[in-house]
């Protein structure tokens, strides 16, 4: 090793042009022979050595002794001081020069042997750090050297002169930096051994060996030099050069999708992120003079390999999910009973397959936006989920309020999956993925309420009759039993799903309420206070009985009641305008034409009244209407009654 150390690096020092003992051309075109070099005993190592030279060989003891007798930076002082003497002589003898040749050697091969050894198990002891702070200094010294030689006539320059110790140090790192990867490729642990691919474990084994030399050097090695040399970005630099080469290599002839996946992880992620985002390794290391580990069109190459297959896949994985469920939902069987509610694995597999996809994609792919093109498959299945809901309903199976039940469960896991998603979906996507999903939820509630409409529509029949008016017929009371039976049905319904499917419900008995009220032509003003009574009383139970139910609507709703209750009462034109006003406020979607139809019902109220109260809504909304905070509710009260009451209503005025 240290002959072959001697090979590459002397040559470099532009001392000798054919090897030790050789013939040599001085800046003076004299040509003179060089004697033989006697290198030190103790660069050997114990080691016999056979070559052009004489065989030298000291025992132990001696070597222990040479080896601690001067510090490497002092020798080199010591040098620099003999080569000023000589070199500032009028003359000196051929044998001086030849002898100060050899001292430099020989000192340089044990220079050389130390920065060699940085990274040996003992290099990490106080003796070898010592060692290579004094070859550092050494390899300073050198330099200051040439840069004082510099200007000076040729013919009186030494003929070693320069030595160019520094850039030879950096082309021994590189040398140094190309060998320990390869080595580490070689390495047969029990680490590598688990991964599934050669080209995993040899980029397993560089990218370990580069994370382990970096930590060492700046915790150890980097302290032997000198700031200004910035060691560790050297190291750092040689260290990503060669990995790249080195990837660049295993990936040019094309790459198994498995193993394009893990470079891509390397490349993308662990390098950047695990080993140069290291804290200890963090803001030393100027990354940015680093770039990519692969180039752009190589990495391309691969990310396009990988998006495409995992494209492939998830679309597959989402196909196999639906068509599953289908088949499961064809068979007649009913759905599997967790915790006594009906349950269907469909969301959990669905966001397994999309996490998972996204949590690789996320480390592999540097260009996070690309993950759209796998979340669209996600799009595109919660479309043909709501399509296979809704063709099940219309086929109403003997299984159906079961199945839609376990579907129930699997739109709010899906729906709390894409309302909490970060990363992946865009704003577009996610706002697409939950109308299909909502689309779902209506479809699959509509399955329980609609066969309920008539019912509450026969039910609220009597109100505003002169029985319900006077008290001597309830309504809502007998509305409200029916009802409490139905909701029994559902106690196999999961009860965050079932507290949705009463909040419609609610909504439901309340459009029907209002419908009716609104729709009822009034006889007179006793009529009409003694209703808005009524409708308080309504109000309040109906209130009472959806809370008990688990619905938290239920008392923004049962506001709105009382509000029309007490516009129904007012019978004075201003008060009535100030409490329209204070109702619009609230709900956004209660229109001119509901207001219309609502002050059609009032007695004594004029044309100009009606204008100036609308005129006056319209004033006063709102202008930021998110800031509202009563959900939409009106304009669930189709208009195309009203509009026939508003025309009524002009034709008497």
């Amino acid at each position: 090793m240290v002959l072959d150390l001697w090979r590459i690096f002397v040559p470099c020092n532009c001392v000798l042009s054919k090897g030790a003992g050789g013939t040599e051309e001085n800046s003076g075109g004299t040509r003179r022979r060089l004697p033989k070099l006697k290198i030190s005993a103790k660069i050997w190592n114990n080691r016999k050595v056979k070559n052009q030279y004489e065989e030298h060989e000291l025992d132990g003891e001696q070597q222990e002794v040479q080896q601690h007798e001067e510090q490497l930076n002092e020798v080199t002082r010591k040098l620099i001081l003999r080569e000023d003497e000589l070199f500032t002589q009028d003359s000196h003898s051929e044998e001086e020069e030849d002898q100060l040749q050899k001292d430099y050697e020989s000192l340089s091969i044990q220079i050389w042997m130390a920065v060699h050894n940085t990274f040996t198990p003992s290099s990490l002891n106080d003796k070898h750090l010592e060692v290579l702070r004094n070859a550092v200094d050494s390899i300073q010294q050198q330099e200051m050297q040439d840069q004082q030689w510099r200007d000076c006539s040729k013919d009186k320059v030494p003929a070693w002169r320069p030595q160019r110790w520094l850039s030879t140090h950096n082309k021994l790192l590189q040398t140094m930096v190309e060998s320990r990867l390869t080595e580490a490729t070689e390495d047969d642990s029990d680490e590598a051994k688990q991964l599934s691919s050669a080209v995993k474990k040899q980029v397993s084994q560089m990218g370990k060996r580069l994370k382990e030399d970096l930590l060492m050097v700046v915790r150890t090695v980097k302290d032997c030099y000198p700031m200004k040399m910035d060691i560790l970005n050297v190291y750092g630099g040689l260290y990503h050069q060669t990995f790249s080469d080195q990837l660049a290599k295993l990936t040019s002839s094309g790459l198994e999708v498995d193993d394009c996946g893990y470079v891509l992880f390397w490349v993308n992620h662990y390098y950047p992120d695990e080993i140069l985002k290291h804290k200890e390794l963090d803001g030393q290391i100027k990354t940015a003079c680093l770039g990519s580990l692969l180039l752009q069109d190589n990495l391309k190459r691969l990310e396009e390999q990988y998006l495409s297959h995992r494209e492939d896949k998830v679309k597959q994985w989402l196909n196999t999910v639906l068509k599953k469920e289908e088949e499961s939902w064809l068979s007649g069987k009913t759905p599997e009973l967790i915790d006594s509610y009906f349950f269907s694995p469909l969301a959990i597999d669905v966001i397994q397959v999309v996490n998972s996809s996204l949590t690789e994609f996320t480390c592999a792919i540097k260009d996070q936006s690309k993950a759209q093109r796998l979340t669209v498959h996600l799009e595109n299945f919660l479309s043909s989920y709501r399509r296979s809901v809704e063709d099940l309903v219309k086929a109403n199976p003997s299984n159906l309020h079961s199945v839609i039940k376990a579907q129930l469960v699997c739109e709010q896991q899906l729906r709390d999956y894409i309302t909490g998603q970060t990363g992946g979906l865009s704003e577009e996507q996610r706002g697409r993925c939950l109308d299909s999903l909502t689309a779902l939820r209506d479809c699959g509630y509509q399955c329980f309420t609609c066969p309920l409409h008539g019912k509450i529509k026969v039910y609220l029949g009597p109100l505003w009759t002169s029985p319900w008016v006077d008290g001597s017929l309830a309504v809502v009371d007998p509305l409200l039993n029916f009802l409490n039976q139905q909701l029994d049905d559902l106690s196999d319904l999961k009860p965050a799903c079932k507290q949705v499917l009463v909040c419609k419900l609610h909504q439901n008995v309340v459009v029907q309420y209002v419908k009716k009220t609104m729709k009822t032509r009034m006889k007179s003003r006793q009529q009409q206070v003694a209703g808005s009574q009524r409708m308080v009383e309504d109000a309040k139970k109906i209130s009472s009985f959806f809370e008990e139910e688990g619905c938290g609507e239920a008392s923004w709703l049962s506001e709105m009641l009382c509000s029309l209750a007490e516009i129904l009462r007012l019978q004075d034109p201003a008060s009535i305008h100030l409490e329209v006003v204070n109702l619009a406020r609230k709900f956004p979607d209660f229109s001119g034409a509901h207001v219309s139809a609502l002050l059609s019902l009032k007695f004594g109220l004029s044309a100009l009244d009606v204008r100036s109260i609308r005129a006056s809504v319209e004033e006063n909304r709102p202008l930021d209407v998110s800031a509202n905070q009563s959900p939409l509710f009106f304009s669930r009260v189709k208009l195309k009654w009203i509009d026939k009451k508003i025309n009524q209503m002009w034709i008497k005025s």
